[in-house]
Parts: structure tokens; sequence; C-alpha cells
């Protein structure tokens, strides 16, 4: 595991452990973050721990046309329950990812530094989130690290059923229609494979991020 210095660098991905873990310390400055996204890596870490960067393989991803949209979820969407907006209320939204509980996890990744840190993102335009609304209210979400050709997506939130997936779902079309490569959603989970995401090597990965 490579430690970093106050020098803006790091590794090559290849010298990532076999959990996924390439290096620790360092920041969360816009700059170091542009940096570890645009080189494959991401911060995942706990409170009170170190940072911890990440470049696992394989990655799960989304390939954009794989997109898999089950009958019911249609249905809710073709009722307009839901209101989209994207990029409206990033800090709301990065507040109730660090809120939800989530299964198999004692306490959330998202400390409030890396919501600062995430929010001076959002303020440079490189942080993004997309907004579900119901009757006024925010009920679901995501926000990611938009790199112009592919999406990082980092959480999803949602206090009413299918919010979350209708957050997804329109970050998606609005995807395709802009003419991105790839959704990236780093690593796996049943929920995301369900949506038709599918995990590919991080060589394949790395190639599709520096086209």
């Amino acid at each position: 595991m490579y430690f970093l210095s106050k020098e803006l660098l790091f590794p090559p991905v290849s010298l990532t452990n076999e959990e996924g873990i390439l290096a620790i310390g360092g920041d969360l400055s816009p700059e170091r973050l542009l940096l570890a996204y645009n080189s494959g890596i991401f911060p995942w870490f706990e409170k009170d721990d170190p940072i911890l960067w990440w470049s696992p393989n394989p990655r799960m991803v989304l390939f954009l046309d794989e997109l898999v949209v089950s009958k019911s979820m249609r249905k809710i969407l073709n009722r307009n329950i839901f209101t989209v907006t994207f990029n409206e209320n990033f800090r709301e939204v990065i507040s109730n990812c660090q809120k939800i509980k989530r299964q198999g996890q004692n306490g959330t990744w998202i400390t409030n530094n890396m919501i600062e840190a995430y929010c001076k993102l959002n303020e440079l335009g490189i942080a993004k989130s997309v907004e579900v609304w119901q009757n006024d209210q925010l009920v679901g979400g995501l926000y990611g690290i938009d790199l112009g050709h592919i999406f990082c997506g980092e959480s999803m939130f949602s206090t009413v059923s299918n919010a979350s997936k209708a957050a997804f779902i329109s970050l998606v079309k609005e995807l395709k229609n802009n003419n991105y490569q790839l959704l990236d959603c780093q690593v796996y989970n049943e929920h995301l494979e369900s949506l038709g995401c599918r995990e590919i090597g991080r060589t394949e990965f790395m190639k599709l991020l520096k086209k």
C-alpha cells in the first residue's frame, strides 16, 4: 500500500492490493479528487479512519444501452408520481446519502469533511446531483463526479419506494442524450446488477476512462 505525501500524485493502479486499496493518506482537495477520478481511483473510508484510495478489480459499470427498467418501474415512471431535477440541490442530496442506513454497514463513509469536499467540487461544476421530488419534498437522489464522457456514481438515497431508481434511470437517459460512454458504479451490489450494471476488468475500465 502506498502512503501519500503532500505531493499531488498517485501510484499506478496496477499496484492496488487484492482488496482494491491503492493508497492511504493525502487529502480531499479538489485537485487531488479530480486527479483520482481521472486515474480510476476514488476515496472510501469510515469516520475517524485515514483516507483510503481504491481502484477495485473488477469494476462495476453500466454500459448505457444495457440499462434494465422493469415493467413495474416503467408503470411507476409513466404515472409521473416523481419530478426529477438535475443539480439543483447538491448539498441536500449528499447530506441525505450520509443519513441513510445501509445493510452491512455500521456507519456512513460520507463524513462531514467529505461532504464539504464534494460540495466544493459541485461549485466547480465537477460533482453533480440528481434530485427526485414528490409533492415538493425531496424523496430520493444520487450524486457523482462528471468527467465529461464518464459519470462516476458515488451514492444514492431514497425515502420512498423507487425514488432512487427513478434518479438512476433519469441520469442514464440524460447521459445517453449527451453521448456519454459509461456510468461507473465502482463495486458490485445486487441492486445495481438488477438495473443492468455488470463487472468488467480494471484494465478495460482504464482504457475506457482514457478515451
